[in-house]
């Protein structure tokens, strides 16, 4: 049955930490998963959440760390000394490893990996903290089985097996010459059926996709997951294999990245969660509603200047909402599709070619529109010279907020910044602007005032 977090369970738990009742506690947890348990950790206060961590043993409380929110870690880690941080590190994999200690203040960074025991742990540890947590060897972790090509099948066997016991799962066998280089990989099957005196060289798949260590995690993710890869090895700029990303590294790049561009076309202009501070909040809100600020200045502005042409046809005045938010969807659904297809890696075709088929979609949905709002602006005023400048003002603004809405992000992704910021109220604002601005144009000149 499913671990069932209830306030009944937290109530048992929190009289059981009061009593010390350690044998109870211990009973009561014993069988539960550790994705679980650090789901119950965050639901207790700090000292009880601490009191667990330190009561359990190393093996299950490192992964329970690694499950838990990255704030609340933070301040568990706080309350447990330098000694201990090390033994929860040396029960980790080399790439959570450093991912924890990097979560630490720099001063307290050497104390904890001082206290580690193993050496070569920690040095592989110290070794992934110089590279940027957003790159290839920032994902990458040390653990994994390679063997030699000049190796034959049986002292192959016998060293897999002293390799295996230090890697949690082994999703690919790794092929290097003698200075570490890589050349393949081996499938577990050939090694099975093949003589153990043949060697490695004769039986290795020489194709196999890699990473280099300074590639962009998103990049790793398009490749793993065009090619549906549990793991992909990662070398350097001389081909030496350094270590190797899995799966489930992979999935949590992808929903970091989702969930910034999301909070992006959302209007914040950094991560934030629900129960972030105020003044985080207002950090990652206030540049955009500011920006929402400009954009209603600039369009109030712009309607100061037609003032007399809104005084003579103050119906123009009552349609300046319908022409903004058209202008507004248009850009916005234009560019969601060129920022998911950048995202996917399966946009095709030249600049000019996208804004082609954008132009010729927007001339097809403007016409469709604006006919519609000439009927009903027709029927609504009886005046079919005002209904004819409100239809091809829409007709126009439809096909500027299309072309914008595209040019953006790929403009956007050609000079490395982030396409999805065009998806929020950057686009939505520019949009209303321009929106408002040909509107009042088209309709003075139509109008001849």
């Amino acid at each position: 049955m499913p671990f069932e977090i209830t306030d009944e369970l937290i109530k048992q738990i929190e009289e059981l930490i009061l009593k010390q009742d350690n044998e109870t506690l211990l009973g009561l947890l014993a069988e539960e998963h550790h994705a679980d348990i650090a789901e119950l950790l965050e639901d207790l206060n700090l000292e009880e959440a601490t009191y667990i961590i330190k009561l359990l043993d190393s093996e299950i409380t490192s992964d329970i760390l690694m499950e838990m929110d990255e704030d609340d870690r933070e301040k568990v880690l706080k309350n447990l000394s330098s000694k201990e941080i090390a033994k929860e590190l040396d029960e980790l994999d080399t790439d959570d490893a450093a991912d924890m200690i990097a979560e630490l203040p720099e001063e307290r960074q050497e104390k904890v990996i001082s206290k580690i025991e193993d050496e070569e742990h920690k040095a592989d540890i110290k070794e992934l903290l110089k590279y940027d947590e957003n790159t290839a060897g920032g994902l990458m972790a040390k653990e994994l089985v390679k063997v030699y090509e000049n190796w034959n099948v049986l002292k192959c066997v016998r060293e897999m097996r002293a390799q295996a016991e230090f890697v949690t799962r082994v999703h690919s066998i790794y092929v290097v010459d003698e200075n570490d280089k890589l050349k393949g990989r081996l499938s577990l099957k050939d090694l099975l059926v093949t003589s153990t005196k043949t060697h490695i060289s004769e039986i290795y798949i020489p194709k196999v996709d890699s990473a280099n260590v300074h590639d962009k995690a998103e990049d790793v993710a398009r490749v793993m997951q065009k090619y549906d890869l549990e793991a992909i090895p990662v070398v350097d700029d001389k081909n030496h294999l350094l270590g190797r990303i899995t799966i489930d590294d992979i999935v949590d790049v992808i929903k970091d990245e989702a969930d910034k561009d999301y909070q992006m076309a959302a209007g914040l202009s950094q991560d934030v969660e629900a129960d972030d501070t105020l003044w985080q909040h207002t950090r990652a809100r206030l540049p955009w509603l500011f920006l929402g600020l400009l954009g209603g200045i600039g369009a109030a502005s712009i309607m100061g200047g037609f003032e007399d042409l809104i005084s003579k046809h103050a119906v123009l005045f009552f349609f300046t909402p319908l022409i903004a938010a058209t202008a507004g969807n248009v850009g916005v659904q234009s560019s969601a599709i060129i920022v998911q297809g950048l995202a996917n890696n399966d946009l095709k075709g030249s600049i000019g070619e996208r804004l082609f088929k954008e132009f010729s979609l927007s001339l097809i949905n403007g016409l469709a529109l604006s006919l519609f709002l000439l009927l009903f602006t027709w029927i609504w005023k009886g005046n079919m010279l005002t209904s004819i400048a409100i239809s091809i003002s829409l007709f126009s603004v439809i096909v500027v907020a299309g072309i914008i809405g595209t040019f953006i992000p790929l403009f956007l992704n050609k000079r490395d910044i982030d396409p999805a910021l065009a998806t929020g109220p950057f686009i939505t604002t520019s949009n209303d602007i321009f929106g408002i601005l040909i509107y009042f144009w088209i309709a003075k000149m139509v109008l001849g005032i």
